[in-house]
């Protein structure tokens, strides 16, 4: 049996309540069957619960990915993932992740009172945690970021910082404060992600050229080459099915 037979995944997207603060839901079983497993920066923070044969119950928060990694060589044997945008960080997780770039942080077993059995039935998790996050919604919302964030989600990163700032009413200076102190990153880095992820469905399906407002096309190529480490070409071929995000377009 190939690893592409044997992986298993699963996707769940949140309930229209909670869908400001929680991009998705994912499961995966059978990881240990991919030989070498790539992530690649999807401009979210991921919340992991993850069961392993040798280290057992985890708990893990990871920041920003603003570059490609190999997934740890480790024997998963299941994990669960809660994918939030980065209004949740102020809002529901209360925690900068600045600085957690590129990395993440082991979170206390407890957390979110989660154990090990929630780890048996990916809906009940979603349920658990959408609960979970419905209980934290706050009060009120900074209608400038709610606008601000809204507004490059929308545009897939394509933005122009004095354009936006314009229409939510902070300076350009203050935008970049803000996402360096809770993210880590700058807008434009952050936006350059979330077109690297806008682009990465025309790759899959065979649109090698740039499907977004890209300078042209060695611009392209050198932006899919910084945030996934190869080509267009071969992130295309996607090899031992190695880039991991590429599943969920195999689900559709």
């Amino acid at each position: 049996m190939t690893a592409k037979q044997s992986l298993q995944f699963h996707l769940i997207e949140p309930h229209h309540q909670i869908a400001d603060f929680v991009y998705c839901f994912s499961s995966f079983s059978n990881m240990s069957t991919i030989e070498e497993g790539i992530i690649i920066p999807n401009g979210k923070i991921d919340l992991i619960l993850s069961l392993t044969e040798n280290a057992g119950f985890h708990i893990a928060l990871l920041g920003l990915e603003t570059q490609p990694k190999i997934a740890p060589k480790q024997p998963i044997s299941k994990f669960f993932s809660v994918s939030f945008h980065p209004l949740a960080v102020e809002y529901i997780l209360k925690m900068p992740v600045a600085k957690l770039l590129n990395t993440g942080r082991i979170l206390p077993d407890n957390f979110w009172e989660f154990t090990v059995d929630d780890l048996t039935d990916f809906e009940a998790f979603c349920l658990k945690v959408t609960d979970k996050v419905i209980s934290l919604l706050p009060d009120a919302v900074d209608q400038r970021k709610r606008n601000l964030f809204n507004q490059i989600i929308a545009a897939d990163g394509d933005v122009k910082v004095n354009e936006l700032a314009d229409n939510i009413g902070w300076s350009p200076r203050q935008i970049n404060q803000y996402f360096n102190r809770q993210l880590g990153v700058s807008l434009k880095s952050y936006c350059n992600i979330l077109r690297f992820q806008a682009s990465l469905q025309h790759i899959w399906e065979g649109n090698l050229y740039p499907q977004l407002n890209y300078t042209d096309q060695s611009h392209f190529i050198k932006e899919v080459k910084k945030l996934s480490g190869v080509s267009p070409k071969e992130l295309n071929k996607n090899e031992n099915s190695r880039f991991l995000q590429f599943l969920v377009y195999d689900k559709k």
